[in-house]
């Protein structure tokens, strides 16, 4: 009787510690990022996310009190869709350059710090990713070459906007990479700070699609579409963002984070190159916001959306960023599948450097 006694409490014992598991004295694995709030993912950087060129911008970014941020409800991080993730905060800003999103007394369009604004989110949100765009701003200054070359267009000048682009671009490459770097890290000891170990979050820097491509119908390189020149859309697509992104993915390895390479993922979907249809296009073509002409304070900005991802391609890069957050892979190229659609696939760079 006590040995059938004895054998039911040994049962018992072993149920209890298999269905709780070790006592406090073992390691326990953390549940994911800590502190209170809801799983949430995250965009810091510049226009590509803050949603310039998806429209319905919120009224706070939308020029409010001299704020340019273009925060779009239909921005990428919105799309983005990962296990357990409720929440998704867009702190993007139109313009920013990197010494925006790093720590310090700067401000873009009135908004301090992204990575300031971060530290304050994680007193009631738990942080799972961090997207990163930023590089485009610093001294490579890609939106304003683009400026440029339609200058080049519309002036008809002698030789094309790339040919003195090319002269110094590498330069700005190299130039760019600290300051990208150096904003990386500021977001890691934030995170840090709140108590987070590498392992409870994802932090990707994405790079840049390029816009426009050689493949525009003759008649659309005008105002009516993409006004550049050949020359200058070759450049810019088959150089300019290919460079950019490879800057920007040795900046990726330096601050030791998870890079996504967009300078492929526009190929096909460029402005402009549907000609008579724009339905399967990725990118704003050229773009005047009349309204705003109207008023002295928003005339500034009017073609401000120009040249960006539209809801489309917000949707189609939210698409491949879900696919690469969902693997281990340090590196990925998001690439248009059989399917018509972005899709997160091997980095020829990243195994040709394994």
């Amino acid at each position: 009787m006590l040995s059938a006694l004895a054998l039911a409490a040994v049962a018992v014992l072993v149920a209890v510690f298999v269905f709780t598991g070790p006592g406090p004295e073992s390691p326990v694995e953390r549940p994911g990022p800590p502190g209170t709030g809801p799983l949430t993912v995250v965009s810091l950087g510049d226009s590509t996310l803050s949603g310039e060129g998806a429209g319905d911008y919120t009224p706070d970014t939308d020029g409010r009190g001299g704020n340019w941020c273009h925060r779009s409800p239909h921005a990428m991080v919105h799309q983005i869709e990962l296990t357990g993730v409720t929440e998704s905060v867009n702190l993007a800003c139109s313009g920013a350059p990197s010494g925006h999103v790093a720590l310090g007394d700067v401000e873009q369009w009135t908004e301090p710090s992204q990575a300031g604004r971060l530290r304050e989110l994680l007193d009631d949100h738990r942080v799972t990713a961090v997207v990163v765009a930023i590089g485009a701003n610093d001294e490579p200054h890609f939106s304003r070459l683009i400026s440029e070359c339609f200058t080049s267009w519309f002036l008809q000048q002698g030789s094309p906007c790339s040919a003195r682009i090319k002269q110094d671009w590498q330069q700005r490459l190299d130039a760019m990479v600290p300051k990208v770097v150096a904003a990386l890290d500021d977001v890691k000891q934030v995170l840090k700070e709140a108590g987070y170990e590498r392992s409870d979050y994802e932090l990707v820097l994405q790079s840049y699609a390029s816009p426009i491509g050689p493949g525009i119908p003759e008649e659309w390189r005008n105002l009516n579409g993409c006004p550049f020149r050949t020359d200058d859309l070759r450049w810019v697509a088959e150089t300019g963002a290919v460079e950019l992104s490879e800057a920007l993915r040795g900046a990726a390895r330096q601050a030791d984070v998870r890079f996504l390479d967009l300078s492929r993922a526009g190929v096909g979907h460029e402005a402009c190159s549907g000609g008579d249809d724009a339905e399967d296009e990725w990118f704003t073509r050229f773009t005047v916001r009349w309204d705003d002409l109207e008023e002295a304070e928003r005339a500034s900005h009017a073609l401000q959306e120009s040249f960006h991802p539209n809801a489309a391609g917000h949707a189609q890069v939210a698409r491949c960023m879900s696919e690469f957050l969902a693997t281990n892979d340090r590196e990925a190229a998001c690439l248009e599948g059989a399917d018509g659609h972005l899709h997160a696939a091997p980095s020829l760079q990243s195994l040709a450097g394994s």
